[in-house]
C-alpha cells in the first residue's frame, strides 16, 4: 500500500477526519439505494391500473429485485475485495442508475408480456448491482475506522437506509400525484449521478492512499491502516467463512430478522391504504413514519452497541440489543394488527421497525469481527441471508395481502423475530473465522 504524501508527522489531524467524509459518501450510497428500491412499491399503486398489473405481479417484481440483490451479495463482496471499493462503487452505481431509469421508460416502447418481462429484468439488474453495496461498505469501515466504532458507523449507515425509505413514500406519492408514476421514478433517481462523480474523485480504498489523510489520522487507526482488506482472498478462506459456525448462526438469525424488515419496508404503504383505508397521499406520508423510526433506531442502536461492546466486551456487548429488542419487535407486530385505531397501528409499526433496526450495528459489527480482513466476503454471506429473509417474506405477504389476510402476514413475523433473537445465544463474535483472518486481529482492535 502507498504511503501518504509527505507524511508531515508534526501536522495534527483535522477536526473532521477524512474517514468521516468517506463515511458520508457511503451513507449517500445507502440512502440512494433504498430510494431506488422502494420507489416502485409506492409507484405500484398507479402502475397496476396503468399497465394492467396485478398485486401478485408487483410481488414478482419485488421478488426479482431481491433475487438479484441476494445472488450478488457474496460474489460482490469477494469481487469488491479484489478490485477495491473505489472502482466497484462507481461501476455498480452506474448500472443501478441505468436499471432504475429503464423502469419508467420501458412502457414507452413495450406492452403486455414483453413489458412485464422487461420490468422483471430491470428489477433483477437493479438488485444485482446494489447487492455489493453493504459488503463493500463493511470493508471500507474496517479499513477506515477503529474497531470500537464499527457498530456506530454500521448503525449510522443503516440510518441512511431508513431515511431513504422514509423519504420515498411522500416523495414518490407527491410527484406521482402531480406528474404520474413514470416522471416520479425518473426524476427521483437523477441526483445519484452527482454522488457517483464525487466518489470517483474523492474516494480511496485505504487511508494510506488518500492525499488528505494526515500522519496523525493514520496513527489513530494503527500501523496497518492501509492493509486490512486482503485482496488475495482464496477459495480456502471463502470455504472457511461459509462453514464457520458464527457466520452461519449470524446469517440464520439475520434471515429471520429480515422477514420483519422486508414486511415493514416494502408493504407498509399498501397495508395502510388497503387495510387501514388511508388515502394515497396520506398513506404516503404515514408510510414514511416506520422507516423514519427505523432510521433513528439504527443510529441509536449503533451508538449503544459501541458503548456496550467497550464496556462488556465484543462477545457479550453485541448480544444485549438483539436479545431485548427482537422479541419486542415480535410483540409490536401483533399490537399493530390488533389496534382498533389506525393511527395506533402506525405507531406500533413505527416502534416495531425501530426495534428491528436497533440491531443493524450489532449484526454487521459482529460479522466484521468474525471475518476480520475478509470482512467484505463475510458481510456478503451475512447479507445473502438477510435477503433470503426478503425472498421468503415477499411471496408470503403478496399472497396473503392479495387475499386481504394482512393479520397472518404480520403474525408470522412475530415468530421469525423470536427465532432471530434466540440464535444470538450461540454467536461469539470474538472468534475469527480463520487463522489468516486472525492475524488481522491486532490491527482491528487497536484504537
Amino acid at each position: 500500500m502507498g504511503e501518504p504524501p509527505a507524511a508531515q508527522p508534526d501536522r495534527p489531524p483535522p477536526r473532521v477526519r477524512v474517514r468521516w467524509n468517506i463515511f458520508l459518501y457511503l451513507f449517500g450510497f445507502g440512502f440512494v439505494a433504498y430510494l431506488q428500491q422502494r420507489g416502485i412499491t409506492v409507484a405500484s399503486y398507479q402502475m397496476m391500473p396503468h399497465l394492467g398489473l396485478s398485486q401478485m405481479q408487483i410481488g414478482w417484481l419485488e421478488q426479482s429485485l431481491l433475487l438479484g440483490y441476494t445472488a450478488l451479495q457474496f460474489p460482490g463482496g469477494v469481487i469488491g475485495q479484489r478490485v477495491g471499493a473505489r472502482r466497484m462503487f462507481v461501476i455498480i452505481s452506474l448500472i443501478a442508475f441505468a436499471a432504475t431509469i429503464s423502469t419508467p421508460l420501458a412502457p414507452l416502447l413495450l406492452t403486455g408480456s414483453a413489458l412485464f418481462t422487461a420490468l422483471l429484468g430491470a428489477q433483477l439488474l437493479l438488485g444485482a448491482s446494489q447487492g455489493p453495496i453493504f459488503p463493500l461498505s463493511a470493508g471500507v469501515f474496517e479499513t477506515w475506522f477503529p474497531s470500537r466504532q464499527w457498530p456506530l458507523v454500521q448503525g449510522l449507515q443503516a440510518m441512511g437506509l431508513g431515511l431513504g425509505a422514509a423519504l420515498t413514500p411522500p416523495l414518490i406519492a407527491s410527484l406521482m400525484s402531480s406528474f404520474g408514476w413514470q416522471r416520479a421514478l425518473a426524476w427521483s433517481t437523477l441526483p445519484v449521478l452527482a454522488l457517483i462523480a464525487g466518489w470517483a474523485w474523492y474516494g480511496r480504498n485505504t487511508p494510506a492512499e488518500h492525499p488528505a489523510v494526515t500522519a496523525g489520522e493514520l496513527a489513530e487507526l494503527g500501523p496497518q491502516a492501509g492493509e486490512r482488506v486482503d485482496q488475495s482472498i482464496s477459495w480456502r478462506r471463502m470455504w472457511e467463512l461459509m462453514r464457520n459456525r458464527d457466520v452461519l448462526a449470524l446469517t440464520a438469525s439475520y434471515i429471520c430478522m429480515n422477514y420483519v424488515f422486508y414486511l415493514l419496508a416494502n408493504w407498509s404503504f399498501l397495508y395502510l391504504v388497503q387495510e387501514r383505508h388511508f388515502t394515497v397521499l396520506e398513506g404516503g406520508w404515514l408510510a414514511s413514519t416506520p422507516p423514519l423510526a427505523a432510521a433513528i433506531g439504527a443510529g441509536v442502536g449503533g451508538q449503544l452497541a459501541s458503548v456496550l461492546g467497550e464496556r462488556y466486551g465484543v462477545r457479550r456487548g453485541l448480544r444485549v440489543l438483539p436479545l431485548l429488542s427482537l422479541p419486542a419487535a415480535g410483540l409490536l407486530q401483533w399490537a399493530a394488527v390488533d389496534a382498533a385505531n389506525p393511527y395506533l397501528a402506525v405507531v406500533a409499526l413505527a416502534l416495531c421497525f425501530a426495534a428491528v433496526e436497533l440491531n443493524e450495528g450489532p449484526y454487521w459489527a459482529a460479522i466484521m469481527h468474525v471475518g476480520r480482513s475478509d470482512s467484505m466476503a463475510a458481510s456478503g454471506l451475512l447479507n445473502t441471508g438477510g435477503n433470503l429473509g426478503g425472498l421468503i417474506c415477499t411471496p408470503i405477504v403478496a399472497y396473503l395481502s392479495g387475499h386481504q389476510a394482512w393479520t397472518p402476514a404480520f403474525l408470522i413475523g412475530t415468530g421469525f423475530a423470536a427465532v432471530s433473537a434466540a440464535l444470538w445465544l450461540v454467536v461469539d463474535p470474538s472468534r475469527p473465522a480463520s487463522a489468516t483472518a486472525g492475524r488481522g486481529a491486532v490491527a482491528v482492535t487497536n484504537g
